[in-house]
């Protein structure tokens, strides 16, 4: 008898049948709308004190800029050590870091330096957090259901994006902005919780690697001199710091490009949101990663973010941003996946800081830039600058990869075996075919893992 193929509904959640990757996904849900709610309160917090965006920026740059200057270093920590115990540690102190925020905002005690503080020791543990919690999730599902986890760990992000700050305004409309933190801190336990009761013999831990001088250096060199993980990465850098700055780009085109309030402002993200939940439902249904994605992906993102400077109406561009969220995420849990099947086990900690490095740590670089371009050539040619540099990103990867497959011709086609990480790529049918259509990754070095990417 031949098996029927899985339904799309089995194979988009597919995952959730393994007992840890599950405990980990619901805690996430839970946690990560605590998170997006303490975000929403705590910069109404900062406006309510200081009046001040200065005040708020700095705010901005004090969580993110610790993954900036410590993620390297984060990496190397998290190919030494428990990953699991590592993450029950840094969960733990983000707890009790939004617990004395909610004890200060309650007593009135609360002053703008001490937000800043507690932002910058939250956005430390945040640094050491992510490697390990993104490594971790190959430790729950292994390299069959990479991609799957990657896609529903999206699903997480997107989803309490929009839960979390509409709870979060419901509390601060009703109870004030303290118990949005008091929330957040509670949280954490839904993690730290499923973390404790994970069955430890279904875990698939990578061995520690020693710790060695240099290991920050080697896991440069590493990725540098690795095709496989430079072009993802670099491609990451490039669209991350001038093409992905919606946080900057969406309020300017509300006010001064579509003339109109917060209402309007709040359906451009929404629209967005659904767009990047749709777009991490389409990476959660796909068996494998592949580079043709990765590339059409970062082409289509670029495309739909040219055509948003373009148009001339409100209503345009909220249609606009719904494809522009599904090919951001799609982009974002591509280059995830591909840098992890294609990363040694030794190596795969150091790999994903480096990523969460470009993502989240080019922040306080690209922000400012397009707020400059913004201000000195207009908004609508600041979203251009970033829809060409997005689709020039694109276009390189893709001549860079095609010459690297030319360059091994057909060497490299035990690669796409049934049983290779890349089965089923358009780059693979091409060697089959005889044809280099596209440039074909090698097999991967060590089994990956994925974890949520953030939408920024």
């Amino acid at each position: 008898m031949i098996a029927s193929r899985p339904g799309l509904l089995q194979r988009t959640f597919r995952s959730l049948h393994i007992y840890n990757y599950r405990l980990f996904f619901f805690g996430q849900v839970v946690s990560m709308s605590g998170t997006w709610m303490q975000s929403v309160a705590q910069s109404w917090l900062v406006l309510q004190l200081s009046g001040s965006s200065l005040a708020l920026g700095i705010t901005v740059g004090l969580q993110f800029g610790p993954v900036l200057f410590l993620g390297a270093w984060a990496g190397a920590l998290a190919d030494r050590v428990d990953k699991r115990r590592l993450l029950i540690v840094t969960q733990s102190v983000a707890a009790v870091l939004a617990l004395v925020l909610g004890v200060l905002t309650a007593t009135d005690l609360v002053t703008v330096w001490m937000i800043w503080v507690l932002a910058g020791l939250t956005g430390c543990a945040v640094a050491l957090d992510m490697p390990s919690r993104q490594s971790f999730v190959y430790e729950m599902v292994g390299p069959d259901d990479l991609a799957n986890a990657v896609g529903l760990n999206a699903v997480i992000i997107n989803s309490s994006r929009i839960l979390g700050p509409a709870l979060g305004g419901l509390l601060i409309a009703g109870l004030g902005v303290a118990p949005c933190f008091f929330f957040n801190a509670v949280s954490f336990l839904a993690v730290i919780v499923a973390l404790a009761v994970m069955r430890r013999r279904e875990l698939r831990p990578s061995k520690p690697v020693k710790r060695q001088p240099g290991q920050v250096r080697a896991g440069l060199k590493y990725v540098w001199r690795t095709p496989e993980l430079r072009v993802p990465l670099v491609m990451m850098a490039v669209v991350s710091t001038l093409a992905y700055n919606f946080s900057v780009v969406l309020p300017l085109l509300t006010r001064s490009v579509y003339g109109r309030g917060g209402g309007a402002y709040g359906l451009l993200s929404a629209a967005m949101g659904v767009g990047a939940l749709a777009g991490a439902l389409l990476m959660a249904g796909r068996a494998r990663p592949s580079r043709r994605l990765l590339v059409a992906s970062t082409l289509a993102f670029g495309v739909a973010t040219l055509a948003l400077a373009a148009v001339p109406g409100y209503t345009a561009g909220l249609v606009l941003l719904v494809p522009i969220g599904a090919a951001a995420v799609l982009f974002i849990s591509s280059t995830n996946s591909l840098l992890q099947l294609n990363a040694k086990d030794s190596m795969r900690g150091r790999v994903m800081a480096l990523w969460s490095v470009v993502f989240l740590g080019s922040t306080p670089i690209g922000g400012p830039l397009t707020g400059a371009l913004a201000r000195g050539f207009g908004v609508r040619w600041a979203v251009a600058f970033g829809g060409v540099a997005a689709v020039a990103t694109a276009l390189g990867a893709f001549l860079a990869l095609r010459r690297r497959m030319i360059r091994e011709g057909a060497a490299e086609a035990p690669a796409c075996l049934p049983d290779g990480p890349f089965a089923g790529d358009a780059l693979c049918e091409a060697v089959e075919t005889g044809g280099p259509h596209e440039p074909r990754p090698p097999a991967a070095t060590g089994a990956g893992t994925g974890a949520g990417t953030s939408a920024r």
